[in-house]
């Protein structure tokens, strides 16, 4: 499957909650959703409120639905299937090749690194797709390689501003990058317009409508 094909299955459902409905059905931090296609696979970045929502885990999951997190919000959830990842795992997991890579902050402490909260790289059909999670423009970000889609954060506040993720995109040199993590809790559309001004020409950049 190629980039432009994959994103046109991909489902931005506000925050950093997106849908991913190709060969399985892929959820990332279900948060605030009134339902959905039932999930094969589940990924939660880390423990916020705003992340880790057992409520709305349950409106998606099934009995063979997989949950892949970290150790603290995966405490948070119980009778469902659980993998526990940290940064630097690499686990092959329903058939799905998934990277578990640092996210955190640098200049704040809403997410500190001794947390060992996730992003994610997922091998969904051929494409690469990061999901940066809750983090800043961290260093290594410039060990990516070979990103199809990248999920980046634009608010500020709590993770990277627009013009921080417009250098961590510069870094990462997706072939295609989605701004999130604005108009729900903190960020405006505005955050996600000027990522993409920003990076014209120089990384492809696709605001996707809030679905559901």
């Amino acid at each position: 499957m190629t980039v432009d094909e994959l994103a046109k299955k991909i489902t931005w459902l506000g925050h950093d909650t997106f849908r991913i409905e190709a060969s399985q059905v892929i959820y990332f931090d279900p948060f605030q959703i009134a339902g959905g296609p039932r999930a094969d696979l589940i990924f939660l970045t880390h423990d916020h409120h705003d992340h880790c929502v057992p409520e709305a885990v349950e409106k998606i999951a099934g009995p063979d639905t997989i949950i892949v997190t970290e150790k603290d919000c995966a405490a948070k959830l119980s009778g469902f299937t659980v993998e526990v990842m940290k940064p630097g795992d690499k686990k092959t997991i329903a058939g799905l090749a998934v990277e578990a890579v640092p996210a955190y902050n640098i200049d704040k402490q809403f997410h500190p690194r001794k947390n060992a909260w996730l992003g994610f790289i997922l091998d969904v059909d051929g494409v690469r797709v990061y999901h940066a999670g809750d983090t800043d423009h961290i260093p290594e970000m410039k060990l990516l390689q070979n990103i199809g889609i990248a999920l980046l954060p634009v608010s500020g506040t709590y993770v990277m501003t627009a013009d921080e993720a417009v250098a961590a995109a510069k870094n990462i040199k997706p072939q295609l990058a989605i701004p999130m993590h604005y108009n729900a809790i903190v960020g405006t559309d505005a955050d996600a317009a000027r990522f993409q001004a920003d990076l014209e020409g120089q990384v492809r950049v696709t605001i996707l409508p809030k679905g559901d």
